[in-house]
């Protein structure tokens, strides 16, 4: 596997461990809707929460967050919406971002609630 995804995945255990000690339920990780795919689905109080989780192992070349483009934001709120439709019990949703700094010395976990709605414009 290259380096690139073993940092994303170790990024998504450490995002699914920091939400689990949040207090959130996890649902599915890697769910894939054709070609969208979301990091984590989890669950808090009746919130159904789509999480992107962006790792990289510095900020040198920016933050993980700065990644997310509108083509990504589109493609989970299909992800989104393909779920939905699965378990139609589900009456709140929201996308979240995690943005995960993996440094030699210590990781920086950012957390971003609310971050963004499929099809808005996203800067």
């Amino acid at each position: 596997m290259a380096e690139h995804n073993e940092t994303g995945k170790e990024g998504e255990l450490i995002a699914m461990n920091f939400l689990q000690a949040k207090g959130y339920k996890i649902l599915e990780v890697n769910k894939r809707f054709g070609r969208a795919e979301v990091d984590i689905i989890a669950q808090i109080g009746l919130e159904t929460v789509f999480v992107e989780v962006k790792t990289r192992s510095s900020s040198v070349f920016g933050f993980p967050e700065e990644s997310i483009d509108k083509k990504k934001i589109d493609l989970l709120g299909r992800a989104a919406e393909a779920f939905v439709n699965e378990n139609p019990h589900i009456s709140e949703i929201r996308f979240d971002l995690i943005s995960v700094i993996i440094g030699l010395e210590k990781q920086e976990i950012t957390h971003i609630e609310d971050a963004f709605l499929p099809g808005a414009e996203w800067f």
